[in-house]
């Protein structure tokens, strides 16, 4: 598996396992467990996912060695500000069984996350984090945060799939050197993403998938992603990338797929904003 090397001098694998809506905490760690096995060394988790616990336990459960495994976790809205960060970090600490996270993530672009951004950095500065950074930062708030302390971040965890490729919001990341990761890869299936007759035509010509396609893509395109399962040949599958590469043309193809919006979460629209707050943290 390729790494990349993030703005602060971390290697940061370059594809994962994301664990978003798994909150059963059997079927959380066989999912972890699959990936592990498979040779996946990024896990991606969150407070208000609930599963942190059933991550740490997979982990533990593996039998590799702590430093071997890159581990992400997020705060969420209602633990914003500097001294509830900071407390959500030990919660995170304890169910995930570990002293130290790889990648500490802003979970969302609302609340007093000025005040998360600053416990982030006390955080990095002591060692108990090797990278911080944000999700779902809009250009906006993103430089805004970046003018306003001393940390850039290294990550922005965004929607990012065929139908959604962020291409200006890339753009300002580039310049600040923060490295794009991709959640919902596969646009949560919408858009007929498995079946896409431009996806399926080029992986036809692999003998891949849709869903291969896809992650080669982003892969070629220097983004991070974390594609979910739970069912093991499709974790594998998901990690079978390495044995072919997409011509010129052929990204041109999946390029040419964007309709320059969100399909999932659109982060600005106060009907998200509502609905965001009013989920609790699960951890």
């Amino acid at each position: 598996m390729t790494s990349l090397t993030l703005n602060n001098g971390i290697s940061m694998p370059q594809q994962g396992l994301g664990v978003f809506q798994i909150p059963d905490a059997a079927e959380c760690r066989q999912s972890v467990l699959s990936a592990l096995e498979t040779g996946y060394r990024l896990i991606d988790t969150a407070a208000c996912y609930g599963n942190e616990r059933a991550v740490g336990e997979a982990v533990k459960r593996s039998g590799l060695p702590r430093e071997a495994v890159f581990l992400t976790s997020k705060v969420w809205i209602q633990d914003a500000g500097y001294e509830k960060t900071l407390a959500s970090f030990e919660k995170t600490l304890d169910n995930l069984g570990t002293d130290y996270l790889d990648l500490y993530l802003i979970h969302m672009p609302y609340g007093d996350y000025h005040g998360s951004w600053r416990a982030m950095e006390t955080l990095l500065q002591a060692g108990r984090v090797r990278a911080i950074g944000v999700c779902n930062f809009l250009p906006d708030r993103l430089v805004d945060l970046i003018l306003t302390h001393s940390v850039v971040p290294a990550v922005n965890q965004i929607e990012l799939h065929p139908f959604c490729q962020q291409q200006a919001l890339r753009q300002v990341m580039a310049a600040y050197h923060i490295q794009p990761m991709a959640w919902a890869p596969f646009a949560e299936g919408q858009g007929n993403l498995f079946h896409h007759p431009v996806l399926s035509a080029i992986g036809q010509a692999h003998g891949k998938t849709p869903a291969q396609v896809v992650l080669r893509w982003l892969r070629q395109e220097g983004i991070v992603s974390i594609p979910k399962s739970v069912h093991p040949q499709r974790i594998r599958e998901n990690w079978d990338i390495e044995d072919f590469t997409l011509s010129p043309g052929e990204l041109t193809q999946i390029r040419a797929l964007d309709q320059n919006r969100s399909w999932i979460l659109d982060v600005p629209n106060l009907t998200e904003v509502y609905r965001l707050h009013n989920i609790p943290v699960s951890q």
